[in-house]
């Protein structure tokens, strides 16, 4: 008997759990930083992480964002990003989770790993190769099996009496995040072709930039002595973009390859 009730307790279990499907979801959280980081957006992961995360299909937000309105009233709506870093000898080891409001484990990749020297290479390539794992799992959208998981899951506590001037107060459209203001920077830079990418030098000459390649075309990992984050085409022109004291930085580049 004891033996009957435990298999009916775990088919439920399996059931359950099965339910439980990233297509449940819309949108994604992502931290400023993550745990095992020293500060926000060390290396470009965050950024990159939400990038992936948009190209894979999912609305995907960094937390200093201004969210939408849907994700804002009901932080149960999206599940949260985390990076978790394994200590390796010589090797970078990067593995995603995707969880829900209560911290249950909706998705687990596999260890991403990278054994290159350079900081900034080695954690985006095992960021990169973790998301690999992503590409086995077929993603859609399904709001149908969204509603009952966000019925499923804890409603906040409601006010006995609703404030009056919530009442009355107009609804006013949530505001889509400000692009960041385009700078030019002087001067053309000259790719020179390295074991990854390019290193960009001006006519000094000087290194200004190192480019690292990725798996999308036209788009690098790029960093400085000073800040780390992507360079990409937009409409014929190479633009430079990073954050720094946690905002969006946008500078054009003349690049000659």
């Amino acid at each position: 008997m004891k033996a009957y009730a435990l298999f009916i307790f775990l088919l439920f279990s399996i059931a359950g759990y099965a339910q439980s499907s990233i297509n449940n979801y819309k949108y994604v959280l992502v931290p400023e930083k993550f745990d095992f980081s020293r500060e926000v957006d060390q290396y470009g992961l965050n950024t990159a992480t939400k990038q992936l995360l948009d190209e894979k299909g999912f609305a995907a937000y960094i937390e200093n964002e201004e969210l939408p309105p849907a994700m804002a009233a009901n932080k149960c709506s999206a599940l949260k990003a985390e990076v978790v870093q394994k200590k390796g000898l010589f090797v970078t080891n990067l593995t995603l989770l995707l969880k829900d409001c209560q911290g249950t484990v909706i998705f687990k990749s596999k260890e991403g790993k990278s054994r290159e020297k350079e900081f900034i290479t080695a954690y985006q390539f095992a960021l990169r190769d973790a998301f690999t794992s992503l590409n086995d799992v077929p993603y859609k959208y399904d709001s149908t099996a969204a509603v009952a998981t966000q019925q499923a899951a804890p409603a906040p506590a409601v006010p006995a009496a609703p404030a009056p001037a919530l009442v009355a107060a107009p609804v006013t459209p949530a505001a889509t995040p400000a692009a960041a203001t385009v700078t030019e920077i002087a001067g053309t830079l000259y790719a020179q072709p390295t074991a990854n990418g390019y290193q960009l030098i001006d006519t000094t000459p000087k290194k200004v930039l190192t480019l690292f390649k990725t798996s999308i075309p036209d788009h690098y990992i790029a960093g400085d002595s000073a800040s780390n984050g992507i360079v990409f085409k937009r409409d014929g022109a190479w633009i430079f973009e990073y954050y720094k004291d946690d905002k969006l930085v946008s500078r054009q580049l003349q690049i000659k390859f």
